[in-house]
């Protein structure tokens, strides 16, 4: 039992330590070079107020107003997704389950992509976050009215009507694709929109992602040992006292606002929410204690390194962000499938 903590220990470690590495890297990779020695002046500079005049202002400008803020959101983004992804497949006990099962993914894109339609995102730069919680928590609000029953509610059908929000969310979404189309640009900002990327992001939309994934994270943990005995089912939660219903109904709020907050800034990421916490909970056993940290640096790293990679390999073809996720975390989790398949047979 000790060596199976130091050994979980160590794995958060690990993962601590790549956390750290892929964001100092994040701030360095630029068509820019820009050593690590002028990155902690800037940085000494900003967090300090102290002058120095042998940093160009041009430096400071793209580590403080481009890379940063764009790190940020893709640590963070990438945490939230995994989080999500965590809790849905704790709550649900099913490995599948991730932060579209409830078609709240798909409500927070069809609200961002109304808000483009309408033009509304030309107007302020909360437009889209504003029309992104709003669809999602219409989605959720619809979802959970229909699986529940007197006060009770049913799971099954609760992952059905999740599953049938999330197809009329698409089918909205590529209506309105449609009917943008003879508008090019707008039509264009849509279908970019909706593949996911970190472009163009700024200190705004880090004021929408982070408060809101950190306070989500810290309710979280509080709710970790519920998340346990969910996990072992519900009439096992309700003999040692839990209350099913508000748990699980207070882990769906907090789930939505941060897959909310993550879609409404980085668009459509894809299996992040599906294959990290996955995986690490193959890795690290079932305990949510564990768990959850870990899918906070797994998903962060998750994301930030896919960004790095297609900076890296293909940053002039302009691939949106959730391509890069999607086709490298499909094969991955499919290989995860065959293998789990072959060991139990």
């Amino acid at each position: 039992m000790l060596s199976n903590i130091r050994s979980i220990q160590s794995a958060l470690l690990f993962l601590a330590v790549l956390f750290i590495g892929l964001s100092v890297l994040g701030i360095l990779q630029g068509p820019a070079d820009i050593s690590l020695t002028a990155v902690a002046a800037i940085l000494k500079q900003s967090l300090f107020a102290v002058s120095s005049s042998d940093i160009p202002n041009w430096q400071s400008s793209i580590i403080l107003d481009v890379r940063l803020p764009r790190m940020i959101i893709a640590l963070f983004a990438g945490a939230s997704l995994a989080l999500c992804g965590l809790v849905m497949q704790g709550m649900f006990r099913n490995p599948l389950a991730s932060p579209s099962v409830l078609g709240v993914s798909s409500g927070a894109s069809l609200g961002a992509v109304t808000a483009i339609y309408l033009g509304a995102s030309l107007v302020s730069a909360w437009a889209i976050p504003l029309f992104a919680f709003i669809g999602a928590g219409i989605s959720l609000s619809i979802v959970y009215r229909v699986a529940s029953t007197r006060g009770q509610t049913n799971i099954a059908t609760l992952l059905l009507s999740g599953v049938a929000m999330g197809a009329l969310n698409v089918a909205a979404t590529s209506l309105l694709l449609a009917l943008s189309l003879s508008n090019w640009d707008v039509a264009r900002m849509i279908i970019y929109w909706t593949m996911g990327g970190l472009d163009g992001r700024t200190w705004d939309h880090v004021l929408i992602i982070l408060p809101i994934v950190v306070s989500g994270f810290v309710l979280l943990l509080f709710y970790s040992k519920q998340l346990d005995l969910l996990l072992l089912g519900e009439q096992h939660a309700l003999s040692v006292g839990v209350d099913v219903r508000r748990t699980r109904r207070n882990l769906l709020i907090i789930s939505t606002a941060m897959v909310g907050a993550s879609v409404s800034v980085v668009g459509g990421i894809g299996f992040i929410g599906l294959v990290v916490p996955h995986i690490l909970r193959l890795a690290l056993g079932p305990s949510h204690r564990y768990l959850l940290p870990a899918c906070l640096f797994g998903g962060a790293v998750t994301l930030l390194g896919a960004d790095l990679f297609l900076n890296s390999f293909f940053a002039e073809q302009a691939i949106p962000l959730g391509v890069v996720t999607a086709a490298l975390g499909a094969p991955f989790f499919l290989f995860l499938l065959i293998k789990q398949r072959f060991v139990l047979s």
